[in-house]
């Protein structure tokens, strides 16, 4: 298959973190691509990554003393889950949960499958697009409650601002990819914060600390608004590596995932609350130790 990459490929080694992640600790939000030969991508893909297959990212979760995962659909499988899926068959269900995306044409049987097959949520990306129109959030969410799943959601700061109040009378817990889409060169007290924190002060709303996308090199202004999240909601921030880093074009911008463990070491110095953060809230939100409902 000839294809031209648009995006660099993780680093092959990880640099180890200062200090390795708990017994437990689960990567919330990380991507498998290919191989292209069984899992070719979407033709409206919006961009095209370089594979990042299950034994790259197993040596980077490693590294890192990640034993947990929730495999995302990347928006360039767009409604074909296939890839997403067979990397949870082969992580196994112990260690591992999917978010899926689908959309309203997806039929009851469909839902329960994935459903079985250790799927939890299903996610609307607002960035990238290539999925489900946000036109369809009540409808999916009215479907997969009683499934127990959640919805995940991808969109900038302003555009969740603008669809608070929606997302706010929908039946099922949401989870707030990308530290909530916030520009973080807004600062701590900046309006599209305001606005995610706002939110989680429904019960049911969760956010990820993986942030690296709302800022900018050297990224020192990630810092106080992740911990405004942690201040405001310590059981129910998650933290995902975002492996293998699709945001980045050139190998010289690619960030290592050792790196990322440190700031949130950095972020959360606590180690209660890192534990939280890395064990216990992702045990409770994606229901490791629990059969699929």
């Amino acid at each position: 298959m000839d294809l031209t990459f648009t995006c660099a490929p993780a680093h092959a080694v990880t640099n180890p973190p200062r200090q390795r992640a708990p017994e437990g600790s689960c990567d919330s939000h990380f991507h498998i691509f290919g191989p292209y030969d069984r899992f070719p991508m979407s033709a409206t893909r919006p961009y095209t990554p370089p594979p990042a297959l299950i034994g790259h990212y197993l040596d980077m979760a490693r590294t890192l003393g990640l034993t947990r995962r929730v495999v995302v659909q990347a928006s360039v499988y767009g409604t074909d889950n296939a890839v997403t899926m067979d990397a949870v068959a082969q992580f196994g269900q112990d260690k591992a949960r999917a978010i899926v995306v689908v959309d309203e044409h997806a039929s009851g049987a469909e839902l329960r499958r994935l459903a079985d097959a250790g799927a939890v949520g299903v996610r609307f990306n607002a960035v990238s697009g290539n999925g489900t129109p946000v036109e369809q959030l009540e409808s999916l969410a009215r479907r997969v409650a009683d499934l127990g799943w959640h919805i995940q959601l991808y969109m900038k700061g302003d555009v969740l601002a603008a669809l608070a109040p929606r997302l706010a009378a929908l039946p099922v817990p949401l989870v707030l990819d990308h530290m909530a889409g916030v520009d973080a060169a807004q600062g701590p007290d900046g309006a599209h914060l305001a606005a995610a924190l706002r939110l989680m002060e429904d019960g049911r709303v969760h956010v990820k600390l993986c942030g690296y996308r709302a800022s900018r090199p050297p990224y020192a202004d990630l810092a106080p608004i992740a911990r405004r999240f942690v201040a405001a909601a310590p059981e129910r921030c998650v933290w995902g590596t975002d492996w293998p880093h699709t945001q980045f074009a050139t190998p010289a911008q690619m960030l290592d995932d050792g790196l990322l463990l440190d700031w949130l070491f950095d972020w959360v110095p606590e180690e209660a609350a890192r534990h939280r953060i890395l064990v216990e809230n992702p045990a409770a939100l994606y229901g490791f130790g629990q059969q699929p409902r």
